[in-house]
């Protein structure tokens, strides 16, 4: 086999349907759906496919890989965007030739940074991949100078959070794309071309645990009768979805669903048929919209003086609200005292008005 005459390329959504049915026929995984970012490719040998990949979002945890990156626990969910896990990875039958997947990958890491951009608009540093030990020993990823770091723990993700028993460890590779990446990964701040979007932490459990006690004092503006969610339960879940980048009703909502129980029972949820309930999307909203936002802003001040990390220095950033006229005719104006370090906002403020 003339290994030079392999191309891979994406696969084109007329193919997709073949792919799938390919992967369901030969692969242990079978036919996984695209979550999230998801590109797959083929591989090809005049014009006959040979192979199929998938790229997809990484691992929001793994401790043998974030060991390896060495990164903050605040910043890694914020830059998990510049890793993508690939899985599954098939040879079709018949085509199982020495060297053939490790030249595979190669061709596909070459070209998978750049279309990676092109389809999500942002850059990715890092690929990992996860084998499962009593199937595969990861020679092929060996071959391609990817990287051992470990083994999982073998908990899985779920939609109530993670398995409550580890499973199956995996052997954890990973495949640098750029020189540094560890110290690009690590550094307090990231140079501009790879912020990914807002500023995004991670909350650890006694953070969460906290956060409904500094909303405890605020007066709640909705009448007693009917309640069925405490106000510093509503407004510690919208501010925790906030703090992990959730903008907008929808995006916190959906966030709070995605809670595990043990999470839910931290923020104080409400309890009934052996789970704990997170707040409807109309009730976290009927609450922001209601609550006195002076209240909440010093509240937030007081968390953040307790848990945030410190700044070494301030920039204040004055924005013109579009579309926003006060009483008086004039345009809204906000200044804002942004951390240079962590990227918090301490405060803000309406500016006084001016035509």
């Amino acid at each position: 086999m003339n290994l030079k005459k392999i191309l891979v390329r994406p696969v084109r959504s007329i193919e997709e349907q073949r792919f799938q049915q390919l992967m369901q026929e030969h692969h242990y995984l079978g036919a996984l759906p695209k979550i999230s970012e998801t590109l797959w490719y083929l591989a090809t040998l005049d014009d006959q496919w040979i192979a199929l990949l998938s790229f997809s979002a990484p691992a929001l945890k793994c401790s043998a890989r974030d060991r390896w990156i060495g990164w903050n626990f605040r910043h890694q969910y914020d830059r998990l965007k510049l890793l993508t896990n690939n899985s599954p990875f098939l040879i079709l039958p018949d085509w199982h030739f020495p060297n053939l997947a490790s030249r595979i990958l190669s061709l596909s890491q070459k070209r998978l940074p750049v279309d990676w951009r092109t389809v999500f608009g942002h850059p990715i540093v890092l690929l990992e991949t996860f084998v499962d030990p009593q199937r595969f020993q990861g020679t092929i990823y060996k071959a391609a100078n990817w990287i051992y770091v470990g083994d999982s723990k073998g908990f899985r993700r779920t939609r109530q959070g993670y398995s409550a028993t580890a499973q199956s460890p995996k052997m954890v590779f990973v495949k640098p794309l750029i020189s540094n990446v560890q110290r690009l990964l690590s550094r307090p701040v990231l140079e501009p071309y790879y912020r990914t979007g807002g500023p995004k932490i991670m909350l650890n459990a006694q953070e969460i645990k906290s956060l409904p006690s500094f909303f405890a004092d605020i007066p709640d503006p909705r009448r007693k009768q009917g309640l069925r969610h405490q106000l510093p339960t509503v407004l510690a879940i919208a501010a925790a979805a906030t703090l992990c980048g959730m903008r907008g009703y929808l995006a916190i909502s959906d966030w709070a669903k995605s809670l595990g129980q043990k999470a839910r029972e931290r923020f104080g949820c409400r309890y009934e048929n052996r789970r704990y309930i997170v707040p409807s999307m109309s009730t976290i909203r009927d609450v922001l919209v209601r609550v006195d936002p002076k209240h909440l802003d010093y509240a937030l001040q007081r968390w953040n003086q307790t848990y945030a990390q410190q700044d070494k220095s301030l920039a204040i950033d004055g924005k013109t609200m579009c579309n926003a006229i006060d009483d008086q005719g004039y345009q809204t104006h906000i200044m804002s005292v942004v951390g240079h370090q962590t990227k918090t906002c301490y405060t803000q403020k309406k500016s006084a008005p001016y035509p």
